[in-house]
C-alpha cells in the first residue's frame, strides 16, 4: 500500500474505543486520514477527541449510506455477549429455558450482535470496498455456542469479495506484559490470505517497565476490602491473583474478585492504577494524561479509564499488523 503525506491512509473506526489503531499509526508515522469514528460509550468519545484533537474533532454522524471509501476498516465489536466472563452466548426464552448461542445473532439486540452492522456498511459502500477488514474479539468467539456466527461472518466477506484468516495473538508476543489473547480476523480484497506466522513480534518487556512505584502510589489503590484481601492467592472465581511477571487480562474493573494486586511488600496489597493498565495496552502516558483530562473521579477511581483500558485493544499488536500490510515490513 503507497502511503504519502499527499495520499494517507485512510480509515474507518467502528466501535472505535479510544482509538487503538489511529494511535498505532501514529506511534509508526504513518500518514493518516480517518474517515469516521464511530463510538456509542460517549466517555469513550471524550477521550478520544482529546487524545486525537489537533487532527481532526469528532463529530457525531452515521456511516450508514454514505459513499465512504476507506483503505482499511477495523472493528472490534463489542465482546461482552461471547466473552466467557459475559452472557457467554446465553438468552433466556420466554418459557425460561437458555437458548445458547444468541449472543452474537442478528437482530438478537445483543451488543456482539453488532458486528453485522459492520456487514451492512461494506455492504452498502457499492463498488469500493475497503481493502483490508479487521475485526477482534475474544477468544470465546470459536467455542461451539458461537462458531456458527464466526463461521458466518467469514462467509459474509467472502460474499464481498475477501479472503479471510484469523489468529490468536496474545500481547506478550508483541512487547507488552499483560497475558492478553484475542482473535484478530484480516480479510484481504486482493484474493490474498494474510499470513500471520511473519508477523513481526517483539520478545515481551519487563512488567517493572510498566508499573508505577509503589511508595508513590496513594493509598486508595490499595486492598482493603475483607472479601479480597482473603481470596490473595486463593484459586476459583473468587481469587486475586499477585501479579508477578506479567499481569493477567486488563479487565474494566480492578477492584472486585476475580482480580490481580501487586504485593508491595509489609502486607500491603495495592491494584493496578489507571495509567498502569492503560500503558499495559500499550497506550503512551501522554495519552493517558489526555484522557484523564476530560473526565472526574467516581468515587475512589477514574472508573471511565479503566473501562476503557479494559475495553481496548492492544496498541503494538495494530503496529505489528499495520508494519506489515502498509510498510511491507515483515518478521
Amino acid at each position: 500500500m503507497i502511503v504519502t503525506e499527499e495520499k494517507p491512509v485512510q480509515i474507518l473506526e467502528l466501535f472505535g474505543g479510544i482509538g487503538s489503531p489511529r494511535c498505532a499509526l501514529r506511534n509508526l508515522g504513518i500518514p493518516t486520514k480517518a474517515i469516521d469514528y464511530v463510538e456509542i460509550d460517549e466517555k469513550a468519545v471524550r477521550s478520544y477527541n482529546n487524545m486525537f484533537s489537533e487532527e481532526m474533532p469528532y463529530k457525531t454522524q452515521s456511516v450508514v449510506g454514505w459513499n465512504l471509501k476507506p483503505d482499511i476498516l477495523i472493528h472490534g465489536s463489542p465482546c461482552q455477549d461471547m466473552s466467557i466472563a459475559g452472557h457467554q452466548g446465553k438468552a433466556k426464552a420466554e418459557d425460561g429455558r437458555i437458548n445458547r448461542g444468541k449472543g452474537a445473532d442478528e437482530g438478537s439486540e445483543t451488543r456482539s450482535s453488532l458486528m453485522w452492522e459492520t456487514v451492512h456498511i461494506i455492504d452498502q459502500m457499492g463498488e469500493w470496498k475497503p481493502q483490508y477488514v479487521i475485526w477482534e474479539n475474544v477468544k470465546n468467539v470459536k467455542s461451539k455456542h458461537m462458531i456458527a456466527n464466526f463461521v458466518r461472518y467469514q462467509k459474509e466477506l467472502e460474499r464481498m469479495g475477501y479472503t479471510n484468516n484469523y489468529e490468536v495473538l496474545d500481547a506478550r508476543e508483541f512487547g507488552l506484559p499483560q497475558a492478553r489473547e484475542r482473535v484478530f480476523t484480516v480479510s484481504c480484497l486482493n484474493g490474498e490470505k494474510f499470513n500471520f506466522d511473519d508477523l513481526i513480534r517483539t520478545p515481551m518487556q519487563d512488567i517493572r517497565n510498566f508499573l508505577e512505584d509503589n511508595d508513590s502510589v496513594p493509598e486508595v489503590y490499595d486492598v482493603t476490602q475483607p472479601s479480597v484481601r482473603s481470596a490473595i492467592g486463593k484459586k476459583g472465581i473468587r481469587r486475586a491473583t499477585v501479579i508477578e511477571d506479567c499481569a493477567f487480562t486488563i479487565t474494566t474493573r480492578q477492584d472486585r474478585t476475580p482480580t490481580q494486586v501487586i504485593d508491595c511488600g509489609g502486607g500491603r496489597f495495592r491494584y493496578l492504577t489507571e495509567l498502569e493498565c492503560w500503558r499495559l495496552q500499550g497506550y503512551t502516558d501522554e495519552d493517558f494524561e489526555r484522557a484523564k483530562a476530560v473526565h472526574k473521579r467516581a468515587g475512589r477511581y477514574y472508573t471511565a479509564l479503566y473501562k476503557q483500558a479494559g475495553n481496548s485493544i492492544a496498541v503494538p499488536i495494530f503496529e505489528s499488523i499495520f508494519r506489515k500490510i502498509i510498510l511491507n515490513e515483515t518478521a
